[in-house]
């Protein structure tokens, strides 16, 4: 028997400052009118960082519950972790970089509480500015991956492929059954994540939220875009600070899904990307031969060299 109604559970890693606002978000959304009932339980796993970030927490959220690892144990790890020691109906996976608008967690729990076949929730998510943010997908084909995120994706972002992946067809502001929602702000149900198991830890960061949704929907759960609810969030925040780093995860993470459920051709796409790095880096480089932003240059050679050394495996 579940003992709350909520658990928001957050990975942190160096983002002291965005995570005290995010707290901060937290507390005035459960004063909403739908959230101020509800029983809530918040936890903050904090993945090795060195700004001071858990202390900040336990000065100054003393009702937050805080796990530290001395190391960083990747976005998935931390979070089954701490999934673990959730006892919440619903689970929010909640990044650091964002803030909860107005009555946004209430409007979710009552949203699951009335579609009891929905497994899976994302909200909107905001720019700072704002803008809506892309945050509601179809599942990826190969054409899709190819595109996505590659050299080549500024030549076709007006494709009918990338349009149907980002789901342009359908409207921003309407609430709609969708493949996958992203993980900065992501409302689970707990007979879902008892059905088809916690995040996958092959996957270090990125693609874990799409690889979930992928189990939950092959489970018959459904899964729901809800703009009636919404979440600021300063996308990459954390993931910025190492750009080899981030550029080595995500494209890692994208071949580990395709080899998963599309068998042989996840190896050509790892290929193909890796020929992608290799132009970049050329393309860099020859910059860097003219005296072209020079330090730029550098540090995107250093980068691109470092994701064809480690061959996306």
């Amino acid at each position: 028997m579940s003992r709350c109604d909520l658990s928001i559970v957050i990975i942190s890693w160096n983002v002291g400052e965005l995570l005290r606002c995010c707290l901060d978000s937290i507390q005035e959304s459960l004063k909403g009118e739908k959230g101020k009932g509800l029983l809530v339980e918040t936890i903050v796993f904090d993945n090795g960082s060195a700004d001071g970030s858990a202390d900040m927490v336990g000065e100054g959220f003393p009702g937050v519950h805080l796990m530290e690892s001395e190391v960083n144990l990747g976005f998935t790890k931390g979070n089954n972790l701490a999934l673990s020691q959730s006892e919440g109906r619903y689970i929010l996976l909640l990044n650091p970089d964002t803030e909860v608008v107005g009555d946004a967690l209430g409007t979710m729990v009552a949203y699951m509480e009335s579609h009891p076949r929905v497994g899976a929730l994302g909200p909107q998510l905001l720019n700072p500015d704002g803008t809506t943010q892309s945050s509601r997908r179809r599942f990826p084909t190969l054409v899709t991956a190819f595109l996505e995120s590659t050299v080549l994706q500024p030549w076709f972002q007006r494709s009918r492929i990338l349009k149907r992946y980002y789901l342009l067809d359908r409207p921003d502001d309407e609430t709609q059954p969708v493949d996958w929602v992203v993980g900065a702000a992501l409302l689970i149900r707990r007979q879902a994540l008892q059905q088809v198991g916690p995040l996958d830890e092959e996957f270090f960061m990125y693609s874990e939220e799409l690889e979930w949704c992928y189990r939950l929907k092959a489970q018959g759960w459904e899964a729901v875009y809800l703009p009636t609810a919404q979440v600021v969030h300063q996308e990459g925040r954390s993931s910025e600070q190492v750009l080899a780093f981030r550029h080595i995860h995500f494209q890692r993470s994208k071949v580990l899904f395709f080899k998963r459920y599309y068998g042989w051709r996840g190896e050509v796409l790892r290929w193909f990307i890796l020929s992608t790095y290799f132009y970049l880096l050329l393309l860099e480089g020859l910059k860097w031969l003219v005296g072209h932003k020079r330090p730029l240059r550098r540090e995107r050679v250093a980068a691109y060299w470092q994701v064809l050394r480690s061959g996306l495996k």
